[in-house]
């Protein structure tokens, strides 16, 4: 099924307002957020970044993924995509050295469609 430019721009501010709810959350537990929507080079190995964030030294990079279920949500970050995330967190870390200096994670922020979320911390690691 084709999305038309109207499905496209109603899953960009579904995902904008996840993205915003998250960042919320993070604050009010603690975490400061260093950067939002981050964009790697355009033509590049790097992806988009929804979140960095750091509490305590701990650097986390943050993908958001909200669909109309959890289920469908955890479902939703592909082996390509988290290549994509890693270049673009290496690329990050690279200009902004200085973080992290009690670990790196990756994690994913599931949302559905009622505004639960699910956290899954350290979700994948790059591979060696």
């Amino acid at each position: 099924m084709r999305r038309t430019p109207e499905t496209r721009a109603a899953a960009t501010m579904r995902g904008q307002q996840a993205e915003e709810a998250v960042a919320t959350r993070l604050e009010a537990a603690g975490w400061a957020v260093l950067a939002r929507r981050l964009r790697g080079a355009r033509g590049g190995p790097a992806g988009e970044i929804d979140l960095v964030a750091e509490r305590e030294g701990l650097l986390a990079f943050i993908e958001v993924k909200a669909r109309a279920e959890l289920a469908g949500a955890a479902l939703a970050l592909g082996p390509r995509q988290r290549a994509r995330l890693l270049a673009a967190a290496e690329a990050w870390m690279a200009a902004n050295p200085g973080h992290g200096a009690a670990g790196v994670r990756f994690d994913v922020v599931l949302v559905d469609g009622a505004g639960r979320m699910r956290r899954i911390a350290d979700a994948f690691r790059q591979e060696s």
